[in-house]
């Protein structure tokens, strides 16, 4: 009964919050202030001779009610915390300090609303009442006033930082309909290039093949003609569904640093990056491309890191790229996507290099070789060597 009443709600706080890296656990770590329920123990002298057994049950209770808030649906967590500002009234008279700390729990599940002026309607009756209740109760002014104030900032914080996460939530699911969108108008696209390229082409080797059947017995010199006529075009199409598909697989650097943003600032984390040097082929840049997603896709799901900076630079002989973290480091080479990352780089005959000491954050170099550039090529290029991509990391300044 009691693991079916726990079990953790897909409409609940602890879900939702989930969903964000840094606010997956904020709501647990909030009871890292739970001792002060045991403050009468210090500004309190004598206490009552039932004390102690009436904070252990308000313990108890609230540690029931906190749990219930945090994993039941969301439609019942303002009952929750309603019961816990009831707590809070209930244990003032024995436990000043307690019901001070319960009443600061309560504002805060309280304010988990879409605006603050729906959180302030939540928040400003519990404040109210207590308030009353302390006044009735001839409690000093001072720590009253103290415990409202710090009730009211604890709400406006939660309060701010639930709007956050559900903009955060929203922009997510915007970026993921631009995704699904994008690609649908892509696969269209590419039907379409695919229906021009090879609709003729394959008509002609129809009529072709045709004929030369019809001709093979009266005219066999005929029929050998249009059978090499129809080689001829199937390999030119052959070499033009080759080019179109390489195409596609290309994945321009410029396209991937301007998603890979989207991505880490969707999840809270700012990133700045450079790009420098001569001009790339297709094929490294599409190299880089997916090493650049890779490494983004790690940092997003595990690094836990606030700032990502990213550099290119591409040289006569060879093209550096380094992608730095300040995340928890720690990164084994032989996990997180980096082994397939690694060989891709070595088929290429470049090199990879990571340090990731645990608590300091990672870094990733990559260096590939290049082509000799001609000359007006590596001249034209170089005056854009040290000018940062200022268009799209601009916005982090």
């Amino acid at each position: 009964m009691l693991n079916r009443w726990f079990t953790v709600a897909p409409d609940s706080l602890a879900a939702t919050l989930s969903r964000g890296r840094k606010h997956r656990w904020r709501v647990l770590w909030n009871l890292a202030w739970l001792p002060w329920v045991l403050g009468d123990l210090m500004f309190t002298v004598p206490l009552p001779a039932h004390w102690i057994p009436v904070t252990a049950a308000s313990l108890i209770v609230f540690l029931g009610l906190y749990a219930c808030a945090l994993v039941r649906p969301r439609r019942e967590t303002l009952t929750y915390a309603l019961a816990i500002v009831a707590l809070a009234c209930l244990v003032m008279p024995v436990n000043r300090t307690g019901s001070g700390t319960y009443l600061i729990y309560a504002c805060a599940y309280l304010a988990f609303q879409p605006s603050l002026r729906q959180a302030a309607l939540h928040v400003a009756p519990a404040l109210l009442i207590w308030a009353l209740e302390a006044t009735a109760l001839q409690w000093p002014w001072q720590p009253t006033v103290w415990v409202l104030i710090v009730c009211i900032a604890i709400a406006t914080g939660q309060c701010s930082m639930f709007i956050n996460f559900l903009r955060n939530a929203d922009l997510r699911l915007s970026h993921e309909e631009i995704r699904r969108l994008a690609a649908t108008a892509e696969r269209e696209r590419i039907g379409r290039d695919l229906h021009d390229l090879l609709g003729h082409t394959l008509s002609m080797v129809t009529l072709k093949s045709e004929l030369a059947g019809r001709l093979i017995e009266r005219d066999p010199t005929a029929a050998r003609r249009e059978i090499s006529d129809v080689e001829r075009v199937a390999r030119d199409a052959l070499s033009q569904v080759r080019s179109a598909v390489s195409g596609i697989r290309a994945a321009a650097l410029v396209s991937e640093f301007a998603s890979a943003r989207l991505l880490l600032e969707t999840a809270g984390v700012q990133m700045e990056y450079w790009r420098g040097g001569r001009e790339l082929p297709a094929d490294i840049e599409t190299c880089l491309a997916l090493v650049l997603r890779e490494a983004v896709t790690n940092i997003q799901r595990h690094a836990r890191a606030n700032r990502v900076e990213v550099t290119v630079i591409a040289g006569e002989e060879r093209v550096l790229m380094r992608i730095r973290d300040d995340g928890r480091g720690g990164v084994n080479a032989r996990g997180n996507g980096l082994t397939g990352m690694g060989e891709r780089i070595v088929a290429r005959g470049g090199e990879l290099a990571i340090e990731s000491p645990r608590g300091r954050g990672t870094s990733i170099e990559v260096s590939l070789p290049l082509p000799v550039a001609p000359a007006r090529e590596i001249g034209r290029a170089a005056p854009a060597a040290s000018e940062p991509l200022m268009d799209h990391a601009g916005s982090h300044a």
